[in-house]
């Protein structure tokens, strides 16, 4: 009787490629660079005071240095390409004058290639004109507002001679004739309108003592020299110091009144200002 032959099956076996572990290269996918640009309606205006009624700055001959590629890159405004690279602009190209009106120039959202010219590449960004950023505009506001409240409430608490002391440095000699609401007033109004001086005046140790001796100096307590090199008592006409050459007397006064012999003379004008 004839054995039934079996047929066997061949299981094919997955291919193993081989590899040596000691060359294997991991290739990592590069991510394609997100298009940061915004697409929004923009406003140019001009620097400076003058605003004429037309102004028109360069389109054309424009370079620009492309650190990525390696070499300069020439820029030009056009009405029908899709970009202000001109070594990627396609057929002929018409170029488009850039010209502010009153100081301003609008560039609505859908001229991206002009937008990218004005606010990335053009030579003359942050010279001649400048991109109104409203909300960097807004943020400074805020700056200004918190340092105008901060100086106000500073200055609606400070006594007499240190608003006394901070206004001499913006009105002088003035501040002697003054009342203490006309002080008062007047210095709510400067921390107001420079808010950032006033505030460094108020923690400046030196804008008191200043303000001790110019008082000293208009009372006649002490007497500054007319070539203002030397400050003497007035009645005894003994030498205090020798203002240090090209520095403002009183500043240097001032400086010196926290020397170990200044402080004691300091200690003897406040008594007689009293």
């Amino acid at each position: 009787m004839a054995k039934k032959q079996t047929k066997k099956t061949q299981v094919e076996q997955p291919e193993i490629e081989a590899t040596n572990e000691m060359t294997q290269v991991v290739i990592e996918k590069v991510k394609p660079k997100k298009n940061t640009w915004e697409i929004k309606d923009r406003v140019y205006t001009l620097k400076g005071r003058r605003k004429p009624l037309s102004r028109t700055i360069r389109a054309s001959h424009i370079y620009y240095f492309d650190e990525e590629k390696g070499y300069e890159r020439e820029l030009k405004n056009t009405a029908n390409q899709k970009t202000c690279f001109v070594d990627e602009m396609v057929g002929d190209q018409r170029l488009e004058h850039i010209i502010f009106r009153n100081g301003v120039l609008f560039v609505p959202k859908n001229k991206v290639p002009l937008q990218q010219l004005l606010s990335l590449y053009h030579p003359h960004l942050n010279k001649i004109y400048e991109e109104v950023d409203n909300n960097k505009k807004a943020e400074n506001d805020l700056n200004i507002i918190d340092a105008q409240l901060e100086a106000m409430n500073a200055a609606s608490t400070v006594n007499i001679d240190i608003a006394e002391a901070i206004l001499r440095v913006e009105k002088g000699s003035e501040v002697s004739k003054m009342s203490s609401k006309e002080l008062k007033r007047d210095l709510l109004l400067f921390a107001r309108n420079n808010p950032i001086l006033f505030l460094e005046l108020l923690n400046d140790d030196n804008v008191g003592l200043r303000n001790v001796g110019i008082k000293a100096a208009e009372l006649n307590i002490i007497t500054l020299s007319q070539d203002q090199r030397t400050f003497t008592w007035t009645s005894t006409g003994r030498k205090l110091m020798t203002v240090p050459f090209d520095e403002n007397p009183y500043s240097a006064l001032a400086a010196w009144f926290k020397t170990d012999e200044g402080v004691e003379v300091y200690s003897s004008i406040e008594k007689r200002l009293k």
